[in-house]
């Protein structure tokens, strides 16, 4: 199933992306869901120990991210571990890894809808709701235009989240209000104990997954056996060091009990840091950060329903590709109904531990179906694979108990259906 050819029959996506471009969705993926968004719930769950909680997922989207380029290399098709589970573990591995992903990712995508309308509009939350399925609207229309469309407004919002961040974080250091003592000490690294940290390290996770968008797009990328392992790493690479300053800044700026209270932590920062006036900058920022991570975000559980409708996991109709625009333009629709529905329903922080239950299966999945690639299809060793499962099902075990639940029920209810269809068929 490996290849890299431009040619495209009518139900095909076409390759457009290079390396420039699969790097920018996976920032445009990622920048946007941490920064602005995960802090909060991880600074509530681990104090400043969310530090430590963020350098143990980073590692583990490190072991994730080598795992998701080298099956790319190999599987370069729309649907990511969906089709890695398929081809490495079988059909029902593949449907597991599937199914998490576009539920989890669904709820992603609410979340970043939600935390924009956090960051643009800081008035009543019926207006926020509002103003969020306004965003997911306009999004999905412009997706609705093709992926070179999609890949140039990333390109302009990841341009603009990065220069906030860089006045913001220049703003913190240069008010005067920035202090080691505002996080308490070594002590206060450990204060959430193992288990906080943990958590912490699991609600972060999140905010990394949008390394393998890069995966999911695989159909539309040029060369994707040298294109994906090289803009996997890197987009992941520059996220990392662009959390860790932020990070870093926002706590010894507010601290940890003030991150923990704010719906908008970084808008909270910069008024604690005595740099009020950066406020508004810092809420268009965030506000374009989201809108990123929200493109990308419906551009990729876009890919991954298609793949399933293909293989009939899922309603064949999703699996229509529109006949100009070259996008699976009836799973597009789907996803951006189901995420306005879950705006008007849920919050930000419920959504984003429950979308780390469902992408954090997915990733232990496609860890599993990399242990098994052959030599010559391998680019790391396995024991990043092994360290990469265990990670995985450690953070899925140290989420909230909520969160566990409603991940436990939603693949029960899962794979129920496809037993149900499975049945029926047969």
């Amino acid at each position: 199933m490996s290849g890299s050819g431009n040619a495209a029959g009518p139900d095909r996506l076409v390759r457009r992306l290079g390396v420039g471009d699969a790097v920018v969705i996976g920032l445009g993926s990622m920048i946007g869901a941490g920064v602005f968004a995960a802090f909060g719930p991880a600074a509530a769950a681990a104090g400043a120990g969310l530090i430590i909680g963020l350098v143990i997922a980073a590692v583990i989207a490190y072991c994730n991210a080598t795992a998701s380029a080298q099956l790319a290399a190999a599987y370069p098709t729309s649907g990511g571990t969906y089709v890695y589970g398929r081809e490495r573990l079988g059909h029902r591995w593949g449907f597991v890894a599937g199914w998490g992903f576009v539920v989890g990712k669904t709820a992603s995508c609410a979340a970043m809808a939600l935390t924009f309308a956090a960051y643009a509009v800081p008035g009543p939350w019926w207006v926020q709701r509002i103003v969020a399925v306004l965003g997911v609207v306009g999004l999905a229309a412009l997706n609705y235009r093709g992926v070179t469309r999609t890949a140039q407004a990333t390109r302009i919002l990841v341009a603009c989240t990065l220069t906030t961040l860089a006045v913001l974080v220049a703003g913190i250091w240069l008010g005067g209000h920035a202090s080691p003592d505002r996080v308490g000490g070594w002590d206060a690294l450990t204060t959430g104990g193992a288990y906080g940290i943990l958590q912490a390290a699991g609600l972060l996770f999140f905010a990394f997954a949008g390394y393998a968008r890069v995966a999911t797009l695989g159909e539309e990328v040029r060369d994707p056996a040298r294109t994906i392992p090289r803009a996997i790493p890197l987009a992941l690479a520059i996220t990392v060091v662009v959390y860790l300053v932020v990070g870093l800044s926002a706590l010894f700026a507010a601290g940890p009990e003030l991150l923990a209270r704010s719906a908008a932590p970084l808008a909270a920062t910069v008024q604690a840091a005595g740099v009020g006036e950066l406020a508004p900058l810092v809420r268009v920022g965030g506000a374009l950060a989201s809108l990123g991570a929200l493109l990308a975000l419906i551009a990729g559980v876009g890919r991954t329903t298609l793949a399933m409708a293909r293989n009939r996991d899922l309603p064949g109709w999703l699996a229509a590709v529109h006949p100009r625009y070259r996008i699976p333009h009836h799973a597009e629709i789907a996803v951006a109904a189901v995420v306005c529905v879950l705006v008007l329903t849920t919050d930000v922080r419920g959504v984003i531990g429950f979308s780390s239950f469902g992408v954090l299966v997915y990733y232990a999945i496609a860890n599993a179906s990399a242990f098994t690639q052959p030599a010559g299809q391998r680019r790391w060793p396995r024991a990043l694979n092994v360290l990469g499962v265990t990670g995985c099902v450690v953070l899925v075990a140290a989420l909230p108990w909520t969160s566990v639940v409603a991940g436990v029920v939603m693949f029960g209810l899962g794979l129920a259906g496809r037993a149900v269809v499975l049945h029926r068929r047969a």
